[in-house]
């Protein structure tokens, strides 16, 4: 099987990290195949760089030449997994989504640690929308800019594994699931620190999908992410629709 997995900003190395991690965790058989959406920003911090990366992912599915059989997008709480799914029939799964479904069968409460504080609030809704929220303990934040996960791993490193151990003591959460694409990397360091299972979205959502796939199992085209109406778009070249 084929799956992509659509970095949600602009990064090309982090593209690469993202699709490293992905392709440790498949199994034989599965290809991975790294986009990165051609607009938007370099790292998605907000609202507004959210619903641009929700456009720009969208547009680099609809562009990729090949077949493939699930989407991975991964952006760690951001807007437009129900786009893709209107616009497709094969699974689509989100790291958010992901990366809380399976921690709740490691344990009772689950606490996300991501990077900066702004982004808490838009991790918090992904998880009330997909009803995911009542296992979470906490969302916490490390501090860290997104491209500081590369630029500056040792304190990345550092920061994450400080606020995960304070999930753990304060929040009382069992399992920590890692709240950004590009943390694949710090999993073992967190485990070792805190002694409790620990989550990356991105390679759980690459077990979820070969499941989906492997079980025969598409979108449902009925109400929610039936495919939307012809009409016409003016002055915008998504290719889409």
């Amino acid at each position: 099987m084929r799956i992509l997995v659509v970095n949600v900003n602009t990064t090309e190395s982090m593209t690469e990290g993202i699709a490293r991690a992905a392709r440790e965790a498949a199994s034989a058989g599965t290809e991975i195949v790294g986009l990165t959406p051609t607009f938007g920003a370099e790292s998605c911090e907000g609202n507004v760089e959210s619903y641009l990366a929700a456009l720009g992912v969208m547009d680099a599915v609809m562009k990729y030449p090949g077949q493939f059989d699930a989407v991975i997008q991964s952006g760690y709480g951001e807007h437009g997994r129900e786009g893709l799914q209107e616009l497709l029939d094969v699974p689509v799964v989100d790291i958010t989504e992901a990366g809380a479904a399976l921690a709740m069968f490691l344990g009772h409460r689950f606490s996300v640690v991501t990077t900066l504080d702004r982004t808490v609030p838009l991790i918090e809704d992904r998880l009330l929308l997909a009803g995911l929220n009542t296992h979470c303990a906490s969302v916490r934040a490390s501090g860290m800019a997104v491209l500081e996960l590369e630029n500056e791993p040792d304190r990345a490193v550092e920061a994450i594994a400080d606020q995960a151990a304070e999930a753990v003591d304060r929040d009382r959460a069992e399992v920590i699931v890692l709240g950004c694409g590009g943390m694949a990397d710090l999993k073992e360091v967190i485990v070792d620190r805190c002694e409790v299972p620990v989550v990356d979205g991105v390679t759980a959502a690459v077990k979820l999908a070969e499941s989906l796939v492997g079980l025969g199992l598409k979108t449902s085209k009925v109400r929610t992410y039936a495919e939307a109406r012809p009409k016409q778009m003016r002055g915008w070249p998504f290719t889409g629709q």
